[in-house]
């Protein structure tokens, strides 16, 4: 499972198990925190600072694409689930995959 697996198309990733849903949207979310985290580092950028608008407008849009990749991920753990984890912490996936594993 890797971040390049969220770039698949909905029907694709419908394929995938729960688990696997859940561990992918754990690293999405991580990648958009570091995308949100590195444009409001540039958006509180002194005054005087020169940079490239182009940077500006990449952060922005790699925010926007993990958010949206995160949101359908959700949506198909919903759609499973029934709720959307707030957290995808090692406790869940351990929760799921005993569960995986005693049926």
């Amino acid at each position: 499972m890797s971040l390049q697996d969220s770039a698949l198309s909905f029907q694709e990733l419908q394929s995938f198990h729960t688990y696997d849903l859940l561990i992918l949207l754990r690293l999405v979310r991580e990648e958009r925190s570091k995308s949100y985290n590195l444009m409001r580092t540039v958006q509180k950028a002194p005054e005087g600072a020169e940079i490239d608008k182009s940077v500006i407008e990449f952060g922005e849009s790699e925010y926007r694409l993990y958010t949206a990749r995160m949101k359908l991920i959700e949506g198909l753990l919903v759609d499973r689930m029934g709720y959307k984890p707030k957290r995808v912490d090692d406790k869940l996936l351990a929760a799921l995959k005993h569960r995986m594993e005693s049926k």
